[in-house]
């Protein structure tokens, strides 16, 4: 039987950093290999050309979009498996049109998003850069630092997770030995499904009201633009903690400055809106919030993906159920 085609179209310069032996090992054992030249992720031009003649591509970030010239010059693919969490960009309606297999590595990004989400709100409810700081200027326990600062433990806090995306699920699942009160928002979750996540479905506000740490792990979309705006943000509890680990639109980021001003509540921001924020940001000098450079996911060692992108695509050409599909219905729903 003869092996399909697999092109990769993410550039040699990410192939260490992308994929391990064992994944090349495992994609040459069913199909044939074809290599985009460059060591940058492919533009349209050049991938047109390298998807000529194949069955499947493997694609992730920075890889031009899969439009309807794409398609056309693809005559036989079948199949993408996206090395990354979302797929919006890259897609179309001439691949939807062609009923293309899609499935996407969310699922296994995600484990290492939920990973830096635990780990800043552990941090955040100790106060750790803030009482660092204060140490590196000279400082020890003193009221009324110490005082200002409060710092505490997760353990049996109300957290509130916002959207039980794959993220949000694997959150829950790792916050478990600290015992919390999870309280859940998300339109699409029934409470019998909630209850089987061991979490109490509350609609937003109730979630803000309540919280001492509210994650945010929603979808970007047209519904869920600035969710947290200036009304909800209102409602949070003094000494909370915010963290957004999703997509910044989900936040009306001039509400949050507002209240951020004030210093009621201290927030750990993995994304914002714009990206970068502005030089001039006060998201960048107020002592209540720390901002990283969206790298709560994979950064260097991302070989996880690359051999899951292999797996769905050894599943696919072997007639077996995808890990982690993408349908069209799904694709509506998802950042």
């Amino acid at each position: 039987m003869q092996k399909p085609t697999v092109a990769i179209t993410i550039g040699k310069a990410n192939y260490r950093r992308m994929f391990s032996q064992e994944a090349w090992d495992a994609l040459e054992a069913f199909a044939n290999v074809v290599h985009h030249p460059g060591d940058e992720p492919t533009e349209k031009d050049e991938l047109m050309k390298l998807l000529d003649d194949a069955d499947a591509c493997i694609t992730s970030w920075g890889v031009a979009q899969l439009d309807a010239d794409v398609m056309k010059a693809a005559p036989k693919l079948k199949a993408m498996a996206h090395m990354g969490s979302s797929v919006k960009r890259f897609v179309s309606d001439a691949f939807w049109e062609r009923k293309m297999h899609l499935t996407s590595t969310g699922i296994a990004l995600a484990k290492t998003v939920a990973e830096t989400t635990l780990g800043l709100m552990i941090v955040g409810q100790k106060r750790i850069w803030q009482l660092a700081q204060h140490v590196r200027e000279g400082g020890w326990r003193e009221s009324p630092v110490w005082d200002r600062w409060y710092a505490c433990e997760l353990y049996r806090q109300n957290v509130g997770i916002i959207g039980a995306s794959n993220v949000g699920r694997h959150v829950i699942e790792l916050m478990k030995p600290f015992k919390p009160n999870v309280l859940m928002y998300d339109p699409f979750v029934t409470a019998e499904e909630a209850q089987k996540l061991g979490v109490t479905k509350v609609e937003l506000n109730e979630l803000l009201k309540q919280s001492d740490v509210v994650s945010i792990h929603a979808p970007a979309n047209a519904a869920t633009h600035h969710m947290l705006n200036a009304e909800g943000l209102a409602l949070m509890k003094d000494n909370a903690l915010l963290i957004n680990t999703a997509r910044g639109t989900l936040i009306d980021e001039k509400a949050l400055i507002a209240e951020l001003s004030k210093g009621r509540f201290f927030a750990f921001l993995d994304v914002t809106d714009p990206e970068p924020p502005a030089a001039d940001s006060p998201l960048r000098t107020l002592n209540n919030v720390v901002v990283v450079p969206h790298i709560a996911g994979c950064i260097d060692n991302c070989t996880m993906l690359g051999e899951l992108a292999v797996e769905e695509l050894r599943r696919f050409f072997a007639g077996e159920p995808a890990v982690y599909q993408i349908t069209p219905e799904l694709f509506e729903r998802i950042s």
